[in-house]
C-alpha cells in the first residue's frame, strides 16, 4: 500500500488532489455584489474623469423684450469637440440666439457665436470667440453600440457641474421627428435619465467616447430617454466646418403615403404596400421639369424603394445635389420611369 501510494504522489494524482483542495472557495453573493458594483461604480468614473471638463453650460439670450432690454433667455449643455473651441449642442438650445455664453468645468465664462445651425438633426455648431485651448473630448462610432451597454449622460444644467446619470442602449436605429418635421434618423433610446438642462450634453461609453448628443425625453414616460448617434453629429458637423450649412437635395414635389392596390404591385413585381402620391409639384421644379404630374404614385428613387414621405426625406441627401437619378412612379397603374437632377433644398427655419 506504501509503495501505491508514493507510486500516486510520483504521478502527481495526490499532489492535485491537494492542490485542489487549497483552492479558494468562492465569493459568498453579498462580496461578489459589492465587487460587481464597483467594477461598475470605476466604469462610470473613469467616463466622467475622461469627458466631464469638455462638458459646458451654455447660456442663451434671445432677442428683445418690450422694453428694449434682453429678451428671454434659455440654458442647456454641450460638448468641446475640439481644443480651439468648437462645441456641439442642440439645435433647440440656442436657436434664435442673440448672444451666448459659455460656462466651463474649469470656471471660465466665455462669449460664442453659432457657426451652423440644422434644426433638421436637432443639432448645433458653436466656436468660443476668444482664442483658447480646451479640453475636447472625442466622437466614437456609434455603430458599434449595442443595447444593454453602458452609457453615461453627462450634463451641465443650470451651471451644476457635471451632472451625470447612467443606464444603458435600450434601443438602435429609432427615429424621431425633429422640430422641422423631418425625420431624425439613427437615433439611439437609452434609460439614462435626462434632466431639465442637460439637452445638447453628450452621451457617452465607458470608454469615454462620446456616441450621442442627448436630446429629448418622452414626457410621462418613465427611462425613454433620445441621443442624435455621433455619427450623425459628425456628418452634421463635417457639413457646417465646409459649408456653413448641412446640404440635403429637394425635387420639388409634396406628398403623402398612399397603399398601392396588391393586384397592381403584383403585376409590376413591387415588394411594397406604399408610395408617395404626389399631392403638388413646384413650378420649374426638378419633379416638374421631370415630367411627374400630380396623382402619381412615387415607388423608388434612385432605385431604392420609397415607400412614404419618410423614405423620400432620407433618400434626399448630399450626394444627391446636381446629380441625375432614376424616379419610379405608378400613374393610373402603369409604371413610368423619370430622370431628374434634384436641387439644393433651402434650409428649414424651425418653429
Amino acid at each position: 500500500m506504501a509503495g501505491l501510494t508514493a507510486m500516486l504522489d510520483d504521478l502527481g494524482f495526490l499532489k492535485g488532489d491537494a492542490e485542489a483542495s487549497r483552492v479558494p472557495a468562492a465569493p459568498s453573493p453579498e462580496i461578489a455584489d459589492e465587487q460587481a458594483f464597483d467594477a461598475y461604480s470605476r466604469a462610470v468614473m473613469g467616463a466622467v474623469d475622461r469627458v466631464g471638463p469638455a462638458v459646458v453650460h451654455i447660456r442663451v439670450v434671445s432677442g428683445k423684450d418690450q422694453r428694449g432690454g434682453s429678451g428671454p433667455s434659455g440654458s442647456g449643455s454641450g460638448v468641446i469637440v475640439a481644443p480651439d473651441g468648437l462645441i456641439l449642442t442642440n439645435s433647440h438650445v440656442v436657436h434664435g440666439a442673440q448672444a451666448i455664453e459659455v460656462s466651463t468645468a474649469d470656471g471660465r465664462s466665455l462669449t460664442a457665436r453659432v457657426l451652423g445651425d440644422d434644426p433638421d438633426t436637432d443639432l448645433a455648431l458653436l466656436r468660443v470667440d476668444a482664442p483658447v485651448t480646451l479640453p475636447a473630448a472625442k466622437l466614437g462610432n456609434s455603430k458599434r453600440l449595442r443595447p444593454g451597454q453602458l452609457v453615461i449622460a453627462i450634463g451641465n444644467p443650470l451651471g451644476f457641474e457635471c451632472t451625470v446619470t447612467a443606464g444603458v442602449v435600450s434601443a438602435l436605429g429609432r427615429s424621431l421627428r425633429g422640430r422641422t418635421g423631418r425625420p431624425i434618423d439613427d437615433v439611439i433610446q437609452t434609460d439614462a435619465a435626462l434632466n431639465p438642462g442637460n439637452s445638447g450634453g453628450p452621451l457617452v461609453t465607458a470608454s469615454g467616447e462620446v456616441v450621442g448628443i442627448n436630446t429629448a425625453v418622452i414626457l410621462g414616460a418613465q427611462g425613454i430617454c433620445f441621443a442624435v448617434a455621433a455619427n450623425t453629429a459628425e456628418l452634421v458637423l463635417s457639413d457646417i466646418i465646409r459649408f456653413g450649412r448641412v446640404r440635403r437635395a429637394r425635387i420639388g414635389l409634396a406628398g403623402e403615403q398612399t397603399a398601392i392596390p396588391r393586384r397592381i404591385a403584383r403585376y409590376h413585381g413591387l415588394d411594397q404596400a406604399s408610395g408617395v402620391l404626389v399631392k403638388a409639384l413646384d413650378k420649374d421644379g426638378p419633379a416638374e421639369r421631370a415630367g411627374l404630374s400630380t396623382f402619381d404614385i412615387v415607388v423608388s428613387l434612385d432605385d431604392r424603394p420609397v415607400t412614404g414621405v419618410d423614405d423620400l426625406l432620407r433618400r434626399l441627401t448630399a450626394e444627391q445635389v446636381g446629380r441625375s437619378i432614376g424616379v419610379a412612379a405608378l400613374r393610373r397603374g402603369e409604371l413610368r420611369r423619370f430622370e431628374l437632377m434634384p436641387e439644393e433644398r433651402r434650409p428649414v427655419v424651425a418653429a
